[in-house]
């Protein structure tokens, strides 16, 4: 058991940081704007990197494109007059001679540097005009006689426009005086601290010593910083699990299954569910019957069938005399839903509405009204659905499609339009974006989890392969013999407008270029600034074969299933990342016929770029892609910090830290059995960030 921290060490490390010296109102601003709001942030504020500036070389030794720390004397300093005003200060150190350029100056700054006076410069060494120069190296003046070696690593801290290096080694060493009085407190069991204390490894990752292991440092895995990863993740594991504690503590409406219902919208489907649907389904139903609230995360590949699944669960809280809410975050996938939902339950009665910003404001107000009195079952919409005169009679249960595109306040707002007599509605949470085994555990660990591992017969694998932009000609020609075949193509841009700064080819401007160059084919356009009748009109048209080549942005990631489309290219893929270029791909690929993706990649492609579209043509699993992405991405890019709210990590990086996850959930297991322990770990890594993760 851990002792209680006294009360004084929580005073001293959470006071403000106007507290310190040299921080007033606007670094204060300036520093909380960047996510630092107290003492204690400081020390969980970590170097980036190190440089060495332990050593003194001569001028004699330099290398050009190199870092280096010169002690010297400055023999005459002045500004010159150039394509660009600077400063110009020669200084020598009997080995040679090397000049100091700085564009940005004050005239104390000149007036300083003035024959005679010794400094002690740090920086990088360029080869320029006059032989060797620094541009802006970092420097201080030496008193008479002095030479100071620095006894440790510099540390170089993440920072923002308007706070320099000095000023964040001043504020930091600050903070780490404060440890001299007021030590936090140990809460990682020793058998898990790598070795290290909490105020050991803050204090070394702060100040290493000139031996540091620099480049075990740098790939982040000292046991120093392992140690504090490991904490973290500890953390946030911690408070997820009192999150899903706080969720089950009320109640929902019990929804027991409906056997008959089930059935007759099976026997009625033209295909039959694969065996990991029915598995999936017959979880959803279990949780739903239960009177706690269903948490759980539908993950399934492309294509894999994750919407009947949806229909089931949908079917089975009408059938109990509940309103269902599904959210999707284009008004396109709304439609697709509404479409297939109408198709599948409108047998059985349920004919569900669609509620978009572009409902017009007849329907609208019979929508809602129908929605208040409960004759409305099965309400399908956008960010729409959060609106404050959205009210449901009985809302009984929540699907949110392609959850990751919501903000968590949305889906919270959702939640919450439950009325009190009908408790708390269940939550299904689907994903056709597979999230890595890493990213499930630490960002949905207060979720329950079901994976749809199996694709419907006749699902055709898509040959994917990457051709430079220079053979555009030749993909415009593969495209004309597809459709001569009778088959359909997509051909995805990544803009709606022109734009020579990202040097991508516009929607608009491709449809005519395609339209001129196939003039045999009908060429249709499809992006998000359509108005939602024009959107349906063109997609109508598509799926109906009265458009062979349908030009279209990323607004058809999701939702658009043509059994005819064979072939897909993608412009500018290296500007997408890998999850949506799989869910693009995923368009095609869904009939009979052999399908392809053609990925029209700019040159020259970073090495990044390059290893991302290998992983493309590489392989047609998303699971694999998924793991790639967090690999070249991280977890903000992959799932979107800003919808996530909860995955920006102080220190631990998954990418590099993925092993300590188990380790982390086995600690986390024990420490829960303290409360006190356990609410001080949570608050001193998550603080405030902890309510994200509770939608």
């Amino acid at each position: 058991m851990c002792r209680r921290v006294p009360a004084v060490v929580i005073d001293v490390l959470t006071q403000p940081l106007q507290s310190l010296r040299g921080v007033g109102p606007k670094l204060a601003g300036k520093l909380s704007d960047y996510g630092v709001h107290r003492v204690e942030d400081l020390l969980f504020h970590l170097p980036l990197r190190y440089q060495d500036r332990t050593r003194v070389t001569a001028i004699a030794a330099l290398q050009a494109n190199t870092d280096a720390v010169i002690e010297v004397e400055v023999r005459a300093a002045d500004i010159v007059f150039g394509r660009r005003r600077s400063l110009v200060a020669r200084v020598q150190d009997g080995s040679g001679t090397l000049t100091l350029r700085f564009f940005h100056f004050s005239a104390a700054q000149k007036n300083n540097l003035r024959a005679g006076s010794r400094l002690r410069c740090y920086g990088n060494v360029r080869r320029g005009c006059s032989g060797l120069e620094m541009y802006h190296p970092e420097y201080r003046q030496l008193e008479e006689g002095e030479s100071v070696n620095e006894d440790r690593l510099t540390p170089i801290y993440p920072t923002t426009t308007g706070i320099g290096q000095n000023q964040w080694r001043k504020l930091c060493e600050q903070a780490l005086a404060l440890l001299q009085r007021a030590a936090p407190q140990d809460l990682l069991p020793p058998q898990h601290a790598h070795g290290f204390g909490l105020v050991a490894a803050l204090r070394y990752l702060h100040n290493p010593p000139p031996d540091a292991p620099l480049e075990q440092l740098q790939a982040g895995r000292h046991p120093a910083q392992l140690r504090l990863a490991l904490e973290e993740l500890v953390a946030h594991h911690l408070a997820l699990l009192r999150l899903r504690e706080q969720q089950l503590s009320v109640q929902s409406p019990a929804l027991p299954p409906q056997e008959q219902a089930q059935r007759q919208l099976l026997q009625a489907l033209p295909f039959r569910p694969t065996a990991a649907q029915r598995r999936v389904i017959a979880e959803i139903a279990a949780d739903l019957a239960r009177r706690q609230p269903m948490l759980r995360l539908l993950q399934g590949d492309v294509g894999s069938g994750k919407t009947l699944v949806a229909a089931c669960a949908a079917l089975q809280a009408i059938s109990n005399g509940y309103q269902v809410a599904i959210m999707a975050p284009t008004e396109i996938l709304a439609e697709q839903h509404r479409q297939n939902f109408s198709g599948w339950l409108a047998g059985l009665g349920i004919e569900p509405v669609l509620l978009t910003g572009k409902t017009r404001a007849k329907a609208r107000r019979e929508t809602l009204a129908a929605l208040a009195s409960g004759d409305l079952q099965l309400l399908v919409g956008t960010h729409a659905l959060f609106q404050a005169d959205v009210e449901f009679h009985r809302l009984g249960l929540v699907i949110v499609d392609e959850q990751h595109r919501f903000g968590v306040h949305q889906r919270l707002a959702l939640t919450e339009k439950a009325s009190g007599r009908s408790g708390r509605p269940h939550q299904l949470v689907m994903t056709a974006t597979p999230i890595p085994r890493t990213l499930s555990m630490v960002a949905y660990a207060d979720l329950d989890c079901s994976v749809i591992d199996e694709l419907p017969p006749g699902r055709q694998p898509v040959t994917t392969v990457l051709i430079d932009a220079a053979r555009r000609e030749q993909v415009v020609e593969r495209v004309a013999a597809a459709c001569a075949d009778g088959r359909q193509a997509y051909w995805v841009c990544t803009l709606v407008e022109e734009s020579d700064v990202l040097q991508a080819q516009a929607a608009e401007s491709t449809a005519q270029e395609l339209a001129e160059a196939l003039p045999e084919l009908r060429v249709g356009l499809i992006h998000g600034r359509l108005k939602a009748a024009e959107k349906e009109a063109v997609m109508a048209a598509f799926k109906a074969g009265e458009l062979q080549l349908l030009v279209a942005t990323t607004v058809i990631e999701v939702g658009v299933d043509v059994p005819n489309a064979s072939l897909m290219v993608i412009e500018n893929p290296e500007r997408l990342g890998l999850a949506q270029l799989h869910q693009l791909r995923g368009r095609v690929g869904r009939g009979q016929a052999a399908s392809h993706c053609v990925l029209l990649y700019q040159s020259p492609l970073s090495q990044n770029g390059r290893e991302r579209l290998a992983a493309m043509r590489e392989s047609n699993d998303g699971f694999y892609i998924a793991e790639k992405d967090l690999a070249l991405r991280g977890p903000g890019e992959v799932l979107g910090t800003r919808q996530t709210g909860d995955m920006s990590f102080r220190i631990a990086d998954l990418s590099v830290h993925e092993d300590l996850l188990d380790e982390a959930r086995t600690a986390g297991e024990a420490l829960a059995r303290d409360r006190h322990t356990e609410a001080e770990l949570i608050r001193r890594w998550t603080g405030e960030k902890q309510r994200f993760a509770s939608v």
